[in-house]
């Protein structure tokens, strides 16, 4: 039975939880381990007894949903698992919030939480029909399992030194696409994960990738200036080679091979990222995955009011079609997503638009606005020289 001391001493010092406090009471030793984001455990010990009391208030309320690994798995600080599974929580929770204050009154994302029986799970959080926004997608995944032959080989054509057949993986990330409905706001779309394989001899390689870039319909300069200028403000905290060296990966990257352009007017990307230190590079993606919501939402607050008519929304929605072309036939992430087995489509699919057009050899006029996009989507420019 639990003393009623303990229980009038608990409610009387609920207020230091939150200040991560550890609270000598006598020769008895009450303390709270926090996380931050996790369920506050007391423990009190006596008589060699310990009494667990625990309190589900927690800060997961800042997530858009209960993590996928159990909480108390999720207090081990020094796991890179955990580090990148509280990143990609609250990267998501971030972000969603950020949309959602931006959108008219009874538009909220819809949150899925879903479960992969082969291990692991994720959290769709979808917005479609809104005033703002078309269709926003932010997906966090946190998965576990063993890797199929197909995925391992797609591994190894990237270099990295696998055995034959399945092994053991671990992977966590965030990613999101937001379509808006105003062709004046630019669609964005980012990505941070973190990839651990177990070799047959039990060793483990690991790698983080990522990247954020950007969509335009019409081409504003000043606006692409702020997402890069944003962007290489983060990749200068750690290496001021970063920028330049992941914007020209990134223009690589979306490039659509069969049109001879880009998806949009780029941003940075990179993949298989292990070095300084994991420690470091974990910091560094973390600086990258912060620096969305200052790099776009201020565009969308600039142009969502913005006046458009019917040729600015058929425009849209080609561009919208080349979107698509590039996630189905080239994206890796959704090649990756196809070859996992168990995958969740609805989540790997959320990228795409609720709406897009093609038109036979369609082409803009020239001296058009839409000809000047086109023109910087065939010919990438260094937008802060």
């Amino acid at each position: 039975m639990i003393p009623r001391t303990l229980i009038k001493n608990w409610i009387s010092l609920r207020h230091f939880f939150h200040k991560h406090y550890t609270i000598q009471y006598k020769v008895k030793n009450i303390k709270y381990i926090g996380f931050g984001i996790f369920t506050s455990i007391l423990v009190y010990s006596t008589s060699g007894i310990t009494i667990f009391a625990a309190q589900n208030e927690l800060d997961i309320k800042k997530f858009m949903a209960q993590p996928i690994t159990d909480i108390k798995k999720l207090k081990k600080k020094d796991d890179m698992k955990t580090k990148m599974e509280l990143l990609v929580m609250k990267t998501q929770a971030d972000f969603c919030k950020a949309l959602e204050s931006l959108e008219e009154p009874g538009h909220s994302f819809k949150v899925d939480r879903w479960i992969r029986k082969e291990g692991g799970g994720g959290i769709t959080c979808i917005l479609q029909d809104g005033v703002v926004f078309e269709k926003a997608g932010v997906n966090v995944s946190v998965v576990t399992g063993m890797l199929p032959p197909g995925a391992v080989q797609q591994m190894r054509a990237r270099g990295k030194k696998m055995g034959e057949g399945s092994v053991p993986f671990f992977a966590a990330g965030v990613s999101a696409v937001i379509h808006p409905r105003n062709p004046m706001v630019p669609t964005i779309h980012f990505n941070y994960r973190y990839f651990e394989v177990e070799n047959p001899d039990g060793s483990i390689q690991w790698w983080f990738g990522g990247g954020t870039d950007l969509t335009p319909y019409y081409l504003n300069e000043d606006d692409v200036k702020h997402f890069h200028s944003t962007l290489k403000a983060a990749c200068d905290q750690y290496d001021p080679s970063y920028y330049s060296k992941y914007k020209k990966w990134c223009d690589d990257y979306f490039f659509i091979t069969h049109r001879g352009e880009r998806r949009g007017v780029g941003g940075i990307f990179f993949d298989d990222i292990d070095t300084p230190s994991q420690e470091e590079a974990f910091q560094f993606v973390k600086s990258c995955a912060e620096a969305v919501i200052p790099s776009y939402i201020p565009l969308v607050d600039k142009h969502k009011d913005d006046g458009y008519g019917y040729s600015e929304r058929q425009w849209q929605l080609l561009r919208r079609g080349r979107y698509v072309e590039f996630n189905l036939i080239y994206d890796r992430g959704t090649k990756f997503g196809l070859y996992t087995p168990g995958a969740r489509y609805e989540s790997i699919l959320m990228s795409l638009p609720l709406s897009a057009n093609w038109q036979y050899m369609h082409e803009p006029k020239p001296g058009s606005k839409e000809a000047e996009l086109v023109d910087v989507l065939r010919n990438p420019k260094e937008w802060l020289n």
